[in-house]
């Protein structure tokens, strides 16, 4: 039987969704749910039904998990506690520091309504925080570092659109490679965050624009830039559409241990992504997610979970025994 997904968001993530479902047999689209005019949107999937939002509520009985797509600044902390009370619900929820905020939010909504929620899925957090938790676990008299890129920054890239005379900007945030390799030695270094990661910006800036101010105005902002040596680079608009016109992410979780009894035996785990398209990546997750969530909920199990809480065997389409006999 397949698992009716409906998808809340049709930007970069949710189209990313809408392409997983393809390749996954046992996923349907049951949905499309967005706050501009139905009418105005051109679905990918030939056939697929498309719907306001605020309309959702009136199908919760033919989706059996609502994949929430909106942006964790304002979106995710209202509209998944919302769509809790209604359906069973996976979202990419990525602000670090407000996670078990928004834990608590959804959870008392699905612990309410009887259904199932996981929260902040993708690859950081996400796959990266499962990383984190066995490598620390593994090794618990180590060290554990976390580098970003080379890959463009959302948050970061709308910060550079933001500076009064940018017309188009994008940033990469770039890994420092000599720290990388200080940690890959078994020294555990001390890094500070200037030393752990560069940030280049691509601007095009607006007819008679002053690049100087903008440039300084990028250096400087707090939050963002001020922390870490930044580059600003202006260029055309024809080199914008041609050079920066995908959107590629990745990274490092390392993990530099000691074992032993009294003998500096260094052990080192590293995990690494190298993404074409961070969305349609992140989508693919939460698309596996997804089918856990169908499994887990049908064994009963309501409130919010994380991906601490989900075990590997329910995210595959292969049973215990395949599993057993081709992955063991």
């Amino acid at each position: 039987m397949s698992i009716k997904i409906g998808i809340a968001g049709y930007g970069n993530l949710g189209k990313g969704v809408e392409l997983a479902i393809r390749q996954n047999d046992d996923m349907e689209l049951a949905g499309i749910f967005t706050r501009r005019d139905p009418a105005s949107v051109k679905a990918l999937t030939e056939g697929a039904k498309v719907y306001r939002l605020d309309e959702a509520k009136d199908m919760a009985d033919s989706i059996d998990v609502m994949i929430i797509c909106g942006g964790s600044a304002t979106d995710l902390p209202e509209q998944t506690p919302e769509l809790a009370k209604y359906f069973n619900v996976i979202d990419s929820f990525d602000t670090h520091a407000r996670i078990p905020e928004h834990f608590a939010n959804v959870d008392a909504a699905a612990k309410e309504s009887g259904k199932l929620a996981l929260i902040s899925l993708g690859w950081d957090p996400g796959l990266f925080s499962l990383n984190r938790l066995y490598a620390e676990s593994i090794l618990p008299n180590g060290k554990s570092y976390t580098f970003w890129g080379k890959g463009v920054s959302q948050g970061h890239s709308d910060a550079i659109r933001r500076v009064e005379g940018v017309k188009r900007g994008i940033q990469y945030t770039v890994p420092i490679e000599s720290a990388i390799e200080a940690v890959r030695s078994g020294s555990q270094p001390e890094l500070t965050t200037r030393q752990k990661h560069l940030r280049e910006c691509w601007v095009v800036p607006e007819e008679g624009a002053d690049t100087a101010k903008i440039e300084e105005s990028i250096k400087t902002m707090k939050n963002y830039f001020d922390e870490y040596d930044t580059t600003v680079n202006f260029i055309t608009e024809e080199e914008f559409d041609r050079v920066h016109n995908k959107m590629p992410h990745g990274g490092f979780v390392m993990r530099s241990g000691l074992t032993g009894d009294g003998e500096n035996i260094h052990q080192m785990i590293e995990y690494s992504l190298k993404l074409e398209s961070n969305p349609e990546f992140t989508a693919s997750v939460l698309i596996c997610y997804a089918r856990a969530l169908a499994r887990l909920r049908a064994e009963g199990r309501t409130g919010c979970l994380t991906a601490f809480d989900v075990a590997p065997a329910y995210l595959s389409r292969l049973s215990g025994e395949e599993l057993r006999a081709t992955m063991l």
